[in-house]
């Protein structure tokens, strides 16, 4: 599908994207060639009406076709209490999202034959030289693992690990400061000791599947990110920085804030019994430990900050093939890895698959609009993304909202799609 834009226009639009990305507050965009100017406002009212009648306190939306903003929105409020308004260059606890990064640092290193995606994990972390499974039948019986882990199995998360919170395993973990003991389960901001040593303790324990067998979701990325400081020897967070993020120019994309910058961080809030929002709590389960925490555990499945737009380039990077404004990050056939099911129907018998990192379309109407080829996923705090290569759409809503009891992640996909028209 060729580009609708003229290549001089093109080219002024990404330079505008580049170079004025952190200003602050939203901006008036013209919609690109193909989204109806009059069918986005139907987009306007939505996310206004959410905050209007109080189930989000406020949200960052950003739409890019072909690499050019053709919508960014910031509605509501990034700390009600405080009284700050949302705007485009907010900072959002991006959870999930951090797993598409790892995955591509995983990836880069594989392309340099560090890391082999058919490798066993334990070549990397010894814990898991013999893993172990707990059968859910109730009896608490523990049996070996029928293989080793591999670094394909993480990646699609048919590894058979899960969050530690099911009730079979739960107590267990609970014991080694994961699990129920973790936030969530997949929360490490709190903790002291480097992530390879917490992915040293998840080694110990058993999992709730057999490698290969099932899509459980859980600490695979976790994991990964481990996986990625011991074959580079290097921290995760300084990888993800000199590989990933500041090639891109993707300045506000961090595991954890510096004091200097707190008001930039939106507050977390949560869905009340009446679906109106309440400010969350203090501590794992709510606001956090990004900026006054010990910054000692660098989550590759659920750690990062960052905004709409350094997201949004990241993803643009990805639909690229691997490289955005003569930057190259992974090569195009290593991108093509991520986005294409790589799991058959162990995550889905749908019509949607996962690959290395992202969830796929394989079928349209498996989710909504989205077109075969789609790829995408979300965060704990209820940032969702979507990148439609037949479209040539990225994307991106930003909202702190956990638990989330809205529905407003279908219908913001859906209100985007009806905007396109060719």
């Amino acid at each position: 599908m060729r580009s609708p834009f003229p290549a001089a226009a093109l080219a002024a639009a990404l330079t505008w994207f580049g170079t004025t990305a952190y200003a602050q507050g939203s901006r008036q965009t013209a919609p690109a060639a193909g989204l109806s100017a009059e069918r986005l406002k139907r987009l306007d009212a939505f996310l206004q009406k959410y905050v209007d009648e109080n189930r989000i306190a406020g949200a960052v939306a950003l739409a890019l076709r072909d690499g050019s903003p053709a919508y960014e929105r910031a509605f509501g409020w990034s700390d009600k209490e405080a009284g700050r308004k949302m705007t485009a260059d907010t900072i959002f606890r991006i959870a999930s999202q951090t797993k598409a990064i790892t995955s591509t640092a995983v990836l880069a290193l594989m392309e340099e034959g560090k890391i082999g995606i058919t490798e066993p994990v334990s070549h990397f972390i010894s814990s898991f030289a013999k893993t172990t499974v707990m059968k859910n039948d109730g009896s608490g019986s523990i049996v070996a693992a029928k293989r080793p882990i591999t670094i394909a199995d993480l990646l699609t998360h048919t590894a058979g690990i899960s969050y530690g919170t099911d009730p079979q395993v739960a107590a267990l973990y609970e014991a080694k400061g994961l699990g129920p003991a973790a936030g969530q389960g997949w929360y490490t901001a709190d903790k002291t000791e480097p992530i390879c040593e917490t992915m040293e303790k998840l080694g110990t324990l058993p999992f709730v599947s057999q490698p290969g067998e099932a899509y459980v979701y859980g600490y695979n990325t976790d994991v990964l990110g481990c996986v990625v400081e011991k074959a580079s020897g290097m921290p995760l967070d300084q990888f993800v920085r000199t590989r990933i993020t500041e090639p891109l120019d993707l300045k506000d994309t961090r595991f954890f804030l510096p004091a200097g910058e707190r008001e930039r961080l939106a507050a977390v809030y949560a869905s009340g019994p009446d679906g109106t929002v309440v400010r969350a709590p203090e501590g794992s389960k709510g606001q956090g430990h990004y900026v006054d925490g010990p910054k000692k555990s660098f989550a590759g499945g659920a750690g990062l900050l960052s905004t709409a737009r350094d997201y949004a380039r990241f993803l643009e990077m990805i639909r690229r093939g691997g490289e955005l404004d003569g930057v190259r990050i992974l090569a195009p056939r290593t991108a093509e890895l991520m986005t294409t099911n790589q799991s058959g129907t162990l995550h889905s018998t749908t019509g949607l698959g996962f690959g290395f990192g992202f969830e796929t379309v394989d079928r349209y109407g498996a989710k909504g609009m989205a077109e075969v080829g789609t790829f995408g996923w979300g965060g704990a705090y209820g940032t969702t993304y979507e990148v439609d290569r037949q479209g040539h759409l990225v994307v991106v809503l930003m909202i702190q909202l956990m638990p989330n009891r809205t529905d407003i992640q279908p219908k913001f996909s859906n209100l985007v799609y009806q905007s396109l028209l060719n």
